[in-house]
């Protein structure tokens, strides 16, 4: 279904939304009733728990009301209908009534699917998927945002976005929002992402570690005094170091993930440039090394990291 249904394609149908992905899940309902009330602004919603959903209930939902005909009804958490409800909800679907917009959410997993396989039998049933997204698809999702909201984002900016705010839905939609909004008139690139979200300690901890990776020492040194200096713990700086000198080496060794983005794959190419296998070693030696330190309450652990960065950069050959 697209982000924005019209009333048509709602009103006397059913929409079954499907997957373990709230967020997407909730998205689906709310453009349902938007394209409700955007044809009738007196239409009436309701939402009910599967749970208590029977015959009478059923009715009760679906009937006109005295104040309005129009209505979109939502059932939730479908995978918890009563079974006594299964053949009144499904007789429903297969002729639903010509003013009701009727929302069955399922939270996914197999409980309540012999329900689903008869619901996408139904001609009036359009399904809406919110599976939850393999890694290799946020930045993917995040271009979509960013479109949806009139402007555009390159397959780098994406990236660094998701590594900056993670991999939530909620948080992601709202900082590609933001992005759109304060960068109005222009495509979004890696750049602009940094300027805004520069401060966001994930942010930084990637910074250090491209820094290191790329034998910049002056920089990576300048990046972890002014992380540590704002209250970043060192572990959490040293985990992604580790994460990425990892990712290096498994694309430096030809162990490469499958689907993982062109972005991604470009990123770990140009920092695999200058490292040797057996620099490599010797720098995940040295990075747990001070991992060990680090969690031996060492007495100094900005000590530690800078030793670590001194050693790292000096391990990487200069081309």
């Amino acid at each position: 279904m697209a982000r924005g249904p019209k009333a048509a394609d709602v009103l006397g149908r059913v929409t079954l939304v499907t997957g373990k992905e709230e967020f997407l899940a909730e998205r689906t309902v709310q453009t349902v009733r938007a394209a409700v009330r955007a044809h009738d602004p007196e239409a009436e919603l309701a939402d009910s728990p599967a749970a208590d959903l029977t015959l009478a209930t059923l009715g009760e939902l679906a009937a006109p009301s005295l104040f309005s005909t129009i209505r979109c009804v939502v059932v939730r958490n479908l995978e918890n209908l009563p079974e006594e409800s299964a053949e009144g909800l499904l007789r429903y679907a297969a002729a639903p009534a010509e003013d009701v917009a009727l929302v069955l959410v399922h939270g996914g997993g197999p409980k309540g699917s012999g329900v689903l396989t008869k619901l996408r039998k139904l001609g009036p049933v359009t399904e809406v998927k919110s599976a939850e997204l393999k890694a290799s698809e946020y930045p993917s999702f995040v271009a979509a945002e960013v479109r949806s909201h009139g402007s555009t984002i390159d397959s780098e900016a994406a990236g660094a976005l998701v590594q900056a705010v993670g991999q939530d839905l909620r948080s992601l939609a709202a900082a590609a929002s933001q992005l759109v909004n304060d960068f109005a008139g222009g495509p979004l690139n890696v750049e602009k992402v940094r300027q805004y979200f520069g401060g966001h300690a994930e942010v930084k901890n990637f910074q250090i570690s491209d820094a290191i990776l790329s034998g910049d020492r002056a920089r990576a040194l300048e990046e972890l005094r002014w992380t540590i200096a704002n209250g970043t713990s060192p572990v959490y700086v040293l985990a992604t170091v580790a994460g990425q000198l990892r990712s290096v080496a498994n694309y430096a060794g030809g162990n490469r993930e499958s689907g993982m983005p062109s972005w991604r794959q470009d990123s770990l190419r140009k920092q695999a440039r200058g490292w040797s296998h057996a620099g490599l070693a010797k720098a995940i030696r040295a990075v747990a090394r001070a991992d060990a330190d680090l969690k031996g309450a060492a007495s100094d652990p900005a000590y530690t990291m800078e030793r670590l960065i001194l050693t790292v950069t000096g391990l990487r050959e200069r081309r």
